[in-house]
């Protein structure tokens, strides 16, 4: 693609996810999830594959239908109560159409099925942008409604993200869809926690942004992207692996990596919510994404391919790791020491 282009492609996600942020009025913010919308699909469909068309298209008519229902959502709320402001959703109909729509955005189960097959159908840098920066402006505005929504609604949501996040990734060899699948069992923990504890849910979502960003970053320089190809990946980055191993084990959720920490603070706020019974199935559900977890991780690291002459043994690779990818590994595997800070904050 053009360099220009990409440029005002990027440029004008920022624009959009920075007006969804800033805004206190729902015009504005649905503005700014139609600019994301918009610069995004030139990026996902830059390849002309006939897959990543497809994709561009599941996005697009997805989204449209998200924000469709995000518009009529605050056009009921303000026919019934005279408010536009976004803090101010307070009509039952208006926050139940709200979630649904926000859920569609976000990709959390039952409105989960278009992900999978955008990120698998995208390269792996757009796929990281889906994943991480596109889900900012749709949290945001969970953040700021999370007072008036439905908590039964919202638990029902989290849990059937976990267990149908976890029990789909199981047998995937497509790492992007693992992912994606990762993805939806870890928004189930946000959305989880948000009614309780809003603050929660933000500190869920950077630490998973910075191991995914990490996980993506680190397959795009390896060039993986299924699980046969990362078999034979470690001749080529050998310490890179490594520590895509721990980013791995830290997206799971494993003591003592920065992983752990946003899962033990939303079980101990549940747990003082007198929600122990959620908080033990999620848990439980949790196990069935580090199962795939463990599988990428042991592909990485551990196992040699079962037919090593069948399998090209890749080149070594001189190139120095860039130092983005050196400083997110370092947040992603070592920040559960700084909890304490965390804890101030939450």
């Amino acid at each position: 693609m053009n360099p220009q282009a990409n440029l005002i492609f990027i440029a004008s996600l920022l624009l959009g996810t920075t007006i969804t942020i800033s805004s206190n009025h729902w015009i504005m913010a649905w503005t700014g999830l139609e600019i994301n919308t918009l610069a995004i699909l030139p990026l996902i469909s830059k390849s002309h594959h006939p897959r990543s068309i497809e994709a561009a298209t599941k996005y697009f008519l997805t989204q449209a239908a998200a924000s469709a229902l995000v518009l009529f959502s605050s056009m009921t709320n303000a026919w019934h109560t005279g408010q536009w402001d976004i803090t101010q959703l307070t009509h039952p109909t208006s926050c139940l159409i709200l979630t649904s729509a926000i859920a569609m955005k976000l990709g959390l189960v039952p409105f989960h099925f278009w992900f999978p097959e955008v990120l698998q159908g995208s390269p792996l840098t757009t796929g990281l942008i889906l994943s991480t920066a596109m889900k900012l402006p749709p949290m945001t505005l969970l953040y700021m409604t999370s007072s008036s929504l439905n908590p039964t609604l919202l638990t029902i949501l989290a849990i059937l993200s976990a267990a149908l996040g976890g029990w789909m990734g199981l047998n995937q060899t497509q790492i992007r869809k693992i992912l994606a699948f990762s993805s939806i069992s870890h928004l189930g923990w946000m959305a989880i926690i948000l009614i309780y504890n809003p603050k929660l849910t933000l500190l869920n979502f950077y630490l998973y942004a910075v191991m995914t960003t990490t996980v993506f970053l680190t397959l795009n320089t390896t060039k993986v992207l299924k699980l046969s190809t990362l078999l034979t990946a470690w001749t080529k980055a050998p310490s890179l692996n490594t520590m895509l191993l721990l980013t791995l084990l830290s997206l799971a959720g494993l003591p003592p990596l920065t992983g752990f920490l946003p899962k033990w603070l939303i079980i101990q706020e549940l747990t003082k919510q007198d929600m122990a019974p959620a908080a033990t199935l999620i848990s439980l559900l949790s196990l069935l994404s580090l199962f795939f977890y463990l599988r990428l991780a042991y592909c990485t690291t551990i196992t040699l391919p079962p037919h090593t002459t069948n399998h090209m043994k890749q080149w070594r690779t001189n190139k120095p790791t860039s130092t983005a990818i050196a400083i997110l590994t370092t947040v992603s595997v070592m920040l559960l020491p700084a909890s304490p800070m965390f804890l101030t904050i939450v």
